[in-house]
């Protein structure tokens, strides 16, 4: 980063655990970058907060029913009051802009990203779901209009660092690795009679509901593997995952001679935010540092996929193609959504989306607007299903 120039960062979902500790790094490095554009869908009070203290000129709050008391709250503090996706979209296109950061929730973000992409903006990429749902798309559109897409997953950012040195040499393999969830030793019959409270106590990580579950029933894993596959260009056959407990190796690159390049460090999302937001800067932080010493030993064990059936899930959409990991998207965000609620059972995520993988309308070479559609139509399948209609 050039000397005393700072970064204009429009955060999308920054009520969000993301985009809050992106606001984190803001504030750590002032005379680095500036948040000018804060989003949220629900979180007016949080948003409003955050507009105040950071002193940002738009804000977007997507749920319209919260727009009026957003705009009272931030009365004669100079920020301009924006509602709905399509403002997101109009606003993530100004010049000021230098660097998106898509934190949004969901298949949600994928109009906002490709709105960004659109605009030749820099991507700081949360959102999983915009390259599961349409990945060859995504990144298609990036080349034509110049943008540059940095992964802000804890994996994918170590990946990303990995490859830093390795001067363009071919990867024979890239390792993800997983915390294992809070099911990680329990029984499949252990498994099966768990609800939310117990999913969503993640041993190593503090996220959102939604991303929780994912991780507790290793979808998230599943849609790591397919987002990999996009980002870096690799194979499905050259995606590995490994469960490492400690969470201590975020994901490693393995080359053609053997070598295996990691990239370490204790659990603290604000350090792939900050590597995406200041790249290829390294910025000070106030984190935790390894010391080997202490840390003593860590360990690595091979994924259950008779526990855990949404990494199969996943593998097989991916190798499926088309707009099948949309399919498989839509169904899990309905299915989580329904878990979360008592609805359905922990299992019954997984078997409502294996269902509607095999019933939802399959299409070999989407475009974005069938992509929409598809998300559409198997939100709809999956609700029949959780209500036993389908």
């Amino acid at each position: 980063m050039e000397e005393n120039s700072i970064r204009n960062v429009a955060i999308l979902g920054s009520t969000g655990s993301i985009g809050r500790q992106a606001l984190d790094v803001i504030r750590l490095h002032p005379d680095r970058f500036r948040a000018v554009l804060l989003t949220a869908n629900n979180s007016w009070d949080m948003l409003c907060a955050q507009a105040m203290e950071f002193n940002v000129k738009d804000i977007v709050i997507c749920n319209q029913d919260h727009y009026r008391k957003a705009s009272d709250t931030v009365s004669g503090h100079g920020i301009s009051v924006h509602s709905g996706m399509e403002a997101v979209c109009d606003l993530v296109s100004s010049p000021e802009i230098d660097i998106v950061l898509t934190s949004m929730v969901g298949f949600s973000g994928l109009e906002s990203t490709v709105a960004a992409i659109k605009a030749g903006k820099t991507i700081a990429l949360a959102n999983k779901e915009t390259l599961v749902a349409a990945g060859g798309i995504v990144m298609e559109a990036a080349r034509k209009y110049g943008s540059r897409i940095l992964p802000v997953d804890s994996e994918h950012s170590a990946i990303f660092q990995c490859l830093q040195g390795s001067h363009g040499a071919a990867v024979e393999k890239i390792h993800l690795t997983a915390s294992g969830g809070p099911f990680r030793t329990w029984t499949r019959e252990q498994i099966a009679a768990a609800g939310k409270e117990q999913a969503l106590k993640h041993p190593r990580w503090r996220m959102g509901s939604k991303i929780t579950i994912d991780s507790a029933t290793m979808m998230n894993k599943g849609l790591e593997i397919i987002e990999a596959r996009w980002l870096f260009n690799v194979l499905p056959e050259k995606i590995n995952v490994v469960v490492h407990p400690q969470s201590i190796i975020h994901s490693m690159v393995e080359f053609a001679d053997g070598a295996v390049i990691a990239q370490l460090g204790h659990p603290d999302m604000r350090e792939p935010i900050q590597y995406a937001l200041g790249y290829p800067d390294r910025l000070p932080l106030d984190n935790r540092k390894l010391d080997f010493a202490e840390l003593g030993s860590i360990s690595f064990f091979p994924p259950d996929p008779d526990r855990f059936p949404a990494l199969t899930l996943a593998y097989e959409a991916l190798d499926k193609g088309g707009n099948m990991p949309c399919i498989m998207n839509a169904a899990n965000e309905a299915a989580v959504a329904a878990f979360l609620e008592d609805r359905i059972g922990f299992y019954d995520i997984s078997r409502i989306i294996s269902e509607c993988m095999e019933e939802a309308e399959f299409i070999s070479e989407p475009d974005l607007e069938s992509i929409f559609s598809t998300n559409s139509a198997v939100l709809g399948l999956a609700h029949r299903k959780i209500s036993g209609t389908a």
